[in-house]
């Protein structure tokens, strides 16, 4: 089947079964076109959470569909693909965060939301790439091991001073993103701005005209005097901004950044999670209580 007559069975099927896709912006083409909401991983938590449908087929990888299932213990969620993981949130665990807290018991640990359930049961706060700042800013003298990201933490570091321990964690995507790739991009592209997400390396973000989430990328591209954009992050940004803003020109930053994992979902399995819905995330109860505390303190202090 082509992706044009499979794009229309799976609308059919989602009217029919009452069942909401959302999709993350890294998500391939043809599966951001099918979705009802497109937007960043909390994003989508926050809004499957206030819509009326008890059935929600996440587009992404697997801790933003647990994310989802916190913040929705009581809605059915699927995801197309139970294989597609975060390296990242792969590089810590719930025991790892256990020891921690017993080698800095005077520091409030501090999670980014690409963790798995069971990590986030075991800290203090959760934290989003647009909202790390601001809490940050808000937890004033408090000692802070933050985790996983080890140059999301560097830059809220460098930016607020505070005192931080960093987990080495990193995302094998925006760690890629080198000071070579900005000066190609800018000299391509010499009329561009810079937008960067803050999962790059520290040097690039220092140098870089904007860092942002992908979320106020979206913001920041619509609200800018500008006209043309280099977009450091995952290449299915570029697809979504310049859907948005058909007026204005997006471009890689130097070459092209892919994650497989996002990748991995394709129309023919959105289409299998809707037929047969059978890959539905679970998640223990008392994981589920214990880790909506942290994003709830998030959202509270947002």
């Amino acid at each position: 089947m082509n992706k044009k007559a499979l794009s229309r069975e799976i609308e059919e099927l989602k009217k029919k079964k009452k069942i909401l896709i959302v999709a993350h912006n890294y998500q391939r083409p043809e599966v951001q076109d099918i979705a009802d909401i497109l937007g960043d991983s909390l994003e989508l938590a926050r809004i499957a959470a206030g819509v009326p449908e008890e059935r929600i087929l996440l587009c992404g990888v697997k801790f933003m569909a647990e994310s989802v299932k916190i913040i929705s213990p009581r809605k059915t969620v699927l995801t197309p693909e139970p294989e597609a993981g975060c390296p990242m949130a792969d590089m810590i665990t719930g025991e790892d965060v256990r020891r921690l807290r017993k080698e800095y018991p005077d520091y409030l640990f501090m999670a980014y939301v690409n963790t798995s359930a069971e990590v986030k049961a075991e800290v203090d706060l959760c934290c989003t790439s647009s909202n790390a700042l601001a809490l940050v800013k808000k937890l004033k003298g408090e000692k802070i091991f933050f985790l996983p990201d080890k140059n999301l933490g560097s830059w809220i570091k460098d930016q607020t001073q505070t005192e931080m321990e960093l987990w080495p964690g990193f995302c094998y995507v925006h760690n890629r993103i080198q000071m070579e790739d900005l000066e190609k991009g800018r000299q391509e592209h010499p009329e561009a701005v810079a937008m960067i997400h803050p999962e790059s390396p520290l040097q690039v973000l220092k140098a870089a005209d904007a860092v942002l989430s992908t979320g106020q990328m979206i913001t920041y591209a619509r609200t800018s005097p500008a006209r043309e954009f280099l977009v450091g992050t995952e290449e299915g940004m570029v697809y979504r901004l310049q859907s948005l803003f058909p007026e204005k020109l997006f471009y890689p930053m130097g070459r092209p950044f892919i994650c497989d994992n996002m990748k991995k979902i394709t129309l023919e399995k959105v289409h299998k999670a809707l037929t047969d819905e059978e890959t539905i995330i679970q998640i223990d109860e008392s994981v589920i209580q214990k880790a909506a505390q942290s994003l709830n303190r998030m959202l509270e202090m947002s």
